[in-house]
Order: structure tokens, then sequence, then C-alpha cells
């Protein structure tokens, strides 16, 4: 039955490009007579941290029939109104600072602009299940007149019902989640087109390029075309845009329902003539397909914990390794899966994750399940010593499902794998709507083995999983790879003997940023942020201290000065050998006619 209330409108200017601040409206036709209340939310799905938005409000003012209207702060985010008269119309007008270079906010400059909903739209409270209307307007001035606007919202119709294409004017949404699940990208960018399961898709590039867009988006079509067959056509949205913003130095991507906002160095992006593939591209490539494999798992199949989501405060829960880290997993194994890299080059980004995981001490004191619930106060907030302390639940999480996939495959000969529990979870929370509470996903791998295989099998492989993302043991991955016929070799990451520590990056100085657990510079007492400055009475500095230690063996011991804030202190160091934590993965020569089977089987080729 349609909802027939009012909707809420909404109007959003880029009111002075040159301040970095758009003004927005939000007109509420039958305000609360108790008084209405606007809030703006405390994060954006996807990244588990409060953000504070509100922080970017820089003034606020409600009016009813031209006439200003009190209002009220009730706490950081929110605001009351108080009574207008019977029959008039609320309108609360603000503006919002927005210089924030990410995909998380919103950023407006003379060159361009873009915003998340969620740093922009407050929401009406009692009415976010309303249908939403949004103008989008240009900004004021000539020099503006050859913006365009890229967003996955609907486009709304004018009275003869001709639709937006890339057109400033009137957007629409279902409701407030709707509403801002969809970034806006406005200003002069490269539109490139693909279609992949009958979909269209848009690749917008802002910022200066020399990007080949005919390679990138083949590429893009056969990474998406994988995934959508894999979950089975057609995909979950009519219509899908990667909204890249192109700058020097950067790298990031936040998923919504139909989009994702990208930041991308011009560097790792194809350019006409390029050869082969380099490292910097398949990173984009598997950014790119991160996300967009986010469409199915995370955006549709939910944890419980997220429907709804609850933007005021943190929404805690133990599976973001399910959600964050199964998707990591696929994410590069759908590049090599649509043959858009070799199989060698995905062994290379597998070893690479692998050897992460074994560099971070603190994979062996806390759990997957313990960094998804603590990631509002750790994973998202690193110090100095988080790689002591904490996992990552991406990096980790894809070696368990890598895990759980290899062991599928080989006990069922290859009639089960990770697919079929990804689709089960697809067509029974995604296609539903229903919330993955922490048992569904146990169960459903129980369900796919115990079918394909034996009812024990299933009962194992369940307890083994969660064994794995409750427990801080190091995963079988040397004995899982061997049955598909690939050799693991973890040996010492460096030449020489090692302190243990971590430069930090840039400038000539050897600051410390980390100091390992257990190692050589810890047990003698140094510390972050300590800055060495000689070794054995020769000046130290961050190009030369490998070249340096690399004179020594392990067991030797040094004099190390290094400055404490102002204070120069003098540490005798004993030092230790290279940690085996560089990991390489290569394909065995001959491998059995099982083992080959197995691997073709999950790599394909």
């Amino acid at each position: 039955m349609p909802n027939r209330l009012p909707p809420v409108r909404y109007r959003i200017r880029p009111h002075r490009p040159e301040a970095h601040l758009f003004e927005v409206d939000c007109i509420v036709a039958d305000p609360d007579p108790a008084g209405q209340v606007f809030r703006l939310p405390a994060w954006i799905p996807g990244s588990y941290m409060i953000r504070e938005f509100a922080r970017n409000i820089v003034s606020l003012a409600a009016s009813a029939d031209g006439k200003p209207v009190p209002v009220v702060k009730l706490d950081k985010h929110s605001w009351r109104v108080r009574p207008v008269p019977r029959g008039a119309a609320l309108t609360l007008t603000y503006e919002v600072y927005a210089w924030d270079l990410s995909v998380r906010a919103a950023h407006l400059d003379t060159t361009h602009g873009f915003f998340n909903g969620t740093s922009v739209f407050v929401a009406a409270e009692g009415k976010q299940d309303r249908p939403c209307l949004v103008d989008i307007e240009r900004p004021d001035g000539s020099e503006y007149r050859d913006w365009r606007v890229v967003t996955a919202l609907s486009r709304a119709r004018d009275a003869v019902g001709a639709a937006w294409q890339y057109g400033f004017g009137r957007y629409q949404a279902n409701g407030y989640d709707e509403l801002i699940d969809h970034p806006v990208e406005m200003g002069r960018f490269t539109l490139a087109h693909f279609e992949a399961g009958g979909v269209r898709h848009d690749v917008a590039l802002t910022g200066r390029h020399d990007c080949d867009t005919e390679r990138l988006t083949a590429d893009l079509r056969r990474i998406c075309n994988w995934q959508i067959d894999l979950f089975g056509a057609p995909p979950p949205m009519d219509y899908y845009a990667f909204l890249t913003m192109v700058v020097g130095d950067g790298y990031g991507g936040l998923e919504h329902r139909a989009s994702t906002a990208l930041l991308a160095s011009r560097a790792d992006l194809p350019w006409k003539g390029m050869q082969g593939m380099p490292d910097g591209y398949k990173g984009f490539l598997g950014l790119c397909s991160h996300e967009y494999f986010h469409s199915w798992n995370v955006k549709r199949i939910k944890p419980a914990a997220f429907t709804p989501y609850e933007l005021a405060a943190e929404n805690y829960t133990r599976l973001l390794w399910a959600f964050e880290g199964f998707t990591s997993y696929y994410d590069d194994l759908a590049l090599v899966r649509s043959g858009v890299i070799a199989l060698e080059d995905y062994l290379g980004l597998l070893g690479k994750t692998i050897s992460n995981v074994l560099r971070t001490p603190g994979r062996l004191k806390q759990s997957v399940a313990e960094s998804s619930f603590d990631a509002w106060i750790k994973y998202y907030r690193q110090d100095e010593n988080s790689p002591n302390a904490i996992v990552s639940y991406y990096a980790k999480g894809a070696l368990i499902a890598l895990a759980l996939d290899l062991q599928l495959r080989a006990a069922t000969s290859g009639r089960a794998s990770l697919d079929d529990v990804m689709r089960l979870l697809w067509q029974r929370h995604g296609q539903t709507g229903a919330g993955v509470e922490e048992d569904g996903i146990f169960a459903a791998v129980a369900e796919i083995a115990a079918s394909r295989g034996s009812e024990a099998l299933g009962g194992r492989l369940s307890r083994w999983l969660r064994l794995a993302v409750e427990g801080t043991d190091d995963l079988p991955l040397p004995r899982l790879l061997k049955s598909f016929g690939i050799d693991h070799r973890a040996e010492p990451g460096g030449k020489g003997p090692t302190l243990g520590i971590k430069l930090g990056a840039g400038g000539g100085e050897a600051r410390i940023a980390n100091v390992f657990e257990g190692g050589a510079a810890q047990r003698a007492g140094l510390s972050a942020g300590d800055v060495l400055v000689a070794l054995d009475g020769l000046r130290v500095s961050a190009s030369n201290l490998d070249p340096i230690l690399a004179r020594h063996a392990a067991g030797d011991e040094v004099d190390i000065h290094a400055f404490r804030r102002d204070e120069l202190m003098r540490f005798r160091v004993e030092l230790a050998g290279q940690p085996a934590d560089s990991v390489t993965l290569k394909l065995v020569p001959r491998p059995s006619a099982g083992a080959a089977q197995l691997r073709r089987g999950w790599l394909g080729g």
C-alpha cells in the first residue's frame, strides 16, 4: 500500500564552494505538535567509528511561514524546534562545512562537490519511513554551468515526465535510510559506462588523470559479471555507480546499496599503452571488487544488529569477520576467477595477506570476533601499540574464509564450497531482509557441508569455524594449500638482524612508530615516538638504518642513542633474528590429479 503521508523534502545547494559550505533545507509539512526533533547521524554504515558529523554544522535556524521559530539543542547532534501553528510547514535551514576529502563525509571546493547523506541530511524524528524528495542545486555563477551530477538516487520526474540524466534537479528516495545510502558527486568528471548482468554501471572519475577508461571498464565488467553469476542474476540493483575521486596519493572505499565512493591515486589507474598488471592497478581493482561484493554481503545480507541501523550510537556486532573478512577474501578471488589477473598474481596477493597477519603480534591476543565487537574503539582508532594488541577482522577474516573454503572443497571433492554458503545466506537473509544472528553463519556452513558430504562433516566444520573466529591460533594454511597443489613457504622478510620496530612514514629522521611485542627494541626499553640518532656511534636515519643493521648478526649487542622528547637516552640492545613472516605461495609444477582438479575448481584456469 503506497505511503500517502506528505514526503520530507530536502534542498541542498553548494552555497559557497570557495568556503566549502553546503546550505541544506529540511522541510516537514506536518511537524510534531509537541515540537519537531531533528537528528544528524553520528557515524556512517561501513565505517565503524563515531564521526560526529554534527560538528561540521556551522549555523542552524528554523522558520514557519517565513517567520523564525526557536530551536533548542538537545545533545551533540539533536535539535528540537518549538511547536508551530497548526497547518504550517516547518523548514530547518543549516550550513555544513565540507572539507573532508575522504569517502566518509562531504567535500566541496570550486572544482567539485561530494557528499554522503549521513553528513548533510538530518532525520525528522518519527518521519524516517516517509518518502523523501531532494532538490540538488547547482552553485551560483557562470563558472559552474558545466557541472553535472552522478548518483544512484532515483531521478524524480518533472511535469512532462522527462527523467533527469546527470543533471541538477529533483531526486527521490523511499525513506531516510535509502536517502542517506546514495552518495552524490557533482562537478566536472569523466564518465564511462559498461553493462553487467543487464544493468548499467557508471564510472565517474573526478580529478586530473590519464586513465584508460576502456581498459578499466573492460576489467570491471568481468569482475562484476563474475560476482553477479556467483549470487545469481539479476543483480540487486537496477543501476550502479563507481564514484571515484582521483588524487595524488590516496586509497579508500565505502560501500552503498547501489554505488560506492572511492578514493584512488592517479598512478593506480590504468593508462593508454600500459603493459601487464601493475601492483597499483591490481590494488585498485581489488578495492572496486571489495565494495561491489558488499552489494550483497553487508548491504543486504546484514548482521541482525544492523537491521535497522541505529545511527546515533555504536552498533555492536561480533560478525564483521564474516561481512568484511569474507568480502576481503572474495575481492581478490573475483579478480582471478574472472580472468582479470593470472594465478601467479593472485597467489602473490594472498601471500601478502598471510604475511601481514603473521607480522601482527596482536593476532595471538585478540580473536576476530572480539576485533569485530571492538572495532569502534580499537580497529578504527589505532595507536602505537595496536599491532601488539589487535588483529584485523578484514585480513584474518579473509584467511578464515580461505581455510573454510579449502576444507569444504577438499572434504567434498569439490561438491561444496564457500560459494554455496554465500548463496544460501543470500537466499535466506539477503532476499528476505532478515538479519543474520551469530549462529546463522555456523548453521549455514553445517547445512551446506552436510548436504554435500555428511552430518559429521557439517558438525566438524561448524565447530572448526567457531573455534577459528573465537580463538587466536594460527590457521593450518600450509597443510590446506598443499592439498590444492600450492606450496606455502614462510621465510625471513629481510636480511640481517632486526630491532623489532616500524619507523614512521615521511621525513629523514628515524622516528619509531611501533615497537613490536617481544622484539629487541622493546626488551631494551625503546618506545614509540623515540627518534634514533646513532648506532654504535654512527648517525642513523630512516634511509640508512637497515644497511647498518645488515652489517651485524643476530645476538650482537649495540649501543643506540635516541631522543625521547627532548632528552637524549642510551640503550644497550641485543639484536634479534628476522622472523619467518614473509610468505610466498607457488604453484606445484606437477600436482597430483586430485590436487589439480581441486585447484581448478577453486581458482579456475
